[in-house]
């Protein structure tokens, strides 16, 4: 792939720095409406069990029938959620992401704060550590899972997104329970463990050892460790780490998981794996880990991204080109932009890709583009609130790289009209 400095780039794409300055602003702006207007709900590609219509047949009792139907509707290009009984609802993994994401923006920090309130409200029930789960119910090849039972990923998430808004605000309960949630990751999921190395399991029903789910957790243990000097945490995270670097292909490469059923190699599982890597490594300056991601770092960019702005989905075929993927293509150029020289100026011909081909003129952006069909569902969770956290990484990302030129400051304030669903009730 050929090397450009941002500012080669912007001639190589036609454009200014002001126009592209201007597109991310622009894009911020539009798609925080959209998501506002809708009070941070909306469907997601997973959430077929939800349907009421589905859940009074027979064919709700098979496992086979609840992954079918699962699929059939997450694929598609058609939204026939309404006429099933689905509604539109608020996701616990979402409004992590909508708060870290409004944390970034210097006008939008006491809305941020409302989100996290909210998303502490959206606890899991029943459970003795602050955990979160999905707002449906789901069905994997292993387990059924019920909504609101509490999972590494969406823990994960919130706990980050308490600290965030710590840093910032210094408000201790938020750091309580954050802390209290890592105490979900030690005492309330299954370890695997195999010498010193240990892999956190993805729920407390499974010993799933899945890639993504356990470098997170360690990400997770090793931030909260700056703040507790508890090396308790820092052991967690470095036997964590240490179990998925171990496990590195020889090329650079995770397969998702462990399983048999689990050897596929993705976008934006891998860029979360890069992430959680680069956040253990500035913490420990861990040799082995910069090392693994350097070296994974190398194969996400050979095979997963282009030039042109296209993101590949697998290792070995670009379609679907999916809004997630493309979300975390950006997440982790600007979060590992001090590996390449050119890694940010590949983040902006991604966004100017997604902004050009997977944008509704509305704000909201598509879920999937294959081959001949875009299906442009608009997920709240998988393509909204990924979308907007990546735009403003990448805006944050420009503010030190582009002259000088900061997104943030110039973003206008929008006029609130709501404080969000703070009535609805908690489905997890």
């Amino acid at each position: 792939m050929a090397k450009h400095s941002v500012h080669e780039n912007m001639r190589h794409t036609a454009t200014t720095e002001s126009s592209v300055l201007e597109s991310i602003e622009e894009a911020i702006r539009s798609l925080l409406r959209y998501c506002r207007d809708n009070e941070w709900a909306g469907y997601d590609p997973y959430d077929a069990l939800n349907s009421k219509i589905f859940r009074t047949t027979l064919f709700f009792r098979s496992k086979f029938c609840r992954i079918a139907f699962t699929q059939g509707m997450k694929r598609s290009p058609a939204n026939f959620r309404s006429l099933l009984g689905i509604g539109k609802e608020q996701n616990p993994k979402a409004l992590a992401l909508f708060a870290t994401a409004l944390l970034k923006l210097p006008e939008r920090r006491r809305e941020a704060i409302e989100l996290v309130e909210l998303l502490i409200k959206r606890k899991s029930s029943g459970h003795r550590f602050a955990c979160w789960g999905y707002n449906f119910d789901w069905q994997n090849r292993v387990a059924f899972v019920q909504h609101g039972e509490p999972n590494i990923i969406c823990t994960t998430f919130a706990g980050n997104a308490l600290l965030d808004a710590y840093e910032q605000h210094h408000n201790d309960e938020h750091l309580e329970i954050a802390l209290n949630a890592s105490e979900f990751l030690l005492r309330g999921l299954n370890i695997t463990k195999s010498g010193d190395e240990i892999c956190f399991s993805y729920t407390s029903r499974d010993y799933e050892r899945v890639h993504n789910a356990n470098l997170l957790g360690a990400a997770f243990l090793a931030r909260l460790y700056c703040h507790t000097k508890d090396d308790r945490l820092l052991a967690y995270a470095l036997s964590a780490a240490k179990f998925s670097i171990n496990r590195q292909a020889s090329d650079g490469s995770w397969p998702y998981g462990e399983s048999p059923s689990q050897r596929w190699i993705d976008n934006f599982h891998t860029g979360f794996n890069l992430v959680a890597l680069k956040r253990i490594a500035a913490i420990t300056d861990w040799r082995e880990c910069n090392e693994s991601l350097r070296k994974g770092f190398d194969f996400y960019r050979q095979h997963f991204l282009q030039e042109s702005g296209v993101v590949n989905y697998y290792d070995n075929r670009t379609y679907p080109i999916d809004v997630h993927a493309i979300a975390q293509s950006i997440i982790t150029l600007v979060e590992l932009r001090d590996l390449q020289d050119d890694d940010l100026a590949l983040a902006l011909n991604v966004f100017q890709w997604a902004y050009q081909h997977m944008r509704d003129p509305s704000g909201y952006f598509y879920f999937q583009k294959g081959r001949f069909i875009t299906n442009k569902t608009p997920y709240m969770r998988w393509c909204q609130a990924w979308m907007l956290l990546a735009l403003t990484v990448l805006a944050d990302g420009c503010e030190s790289s582009l002259d000088g030129n900061s997104v943030l400051p110039r973003l206008q304030v929008m006029k609130s009209s709501g404080n969000g669903r703070r009535d609805q009730k908690s489905q997890g």
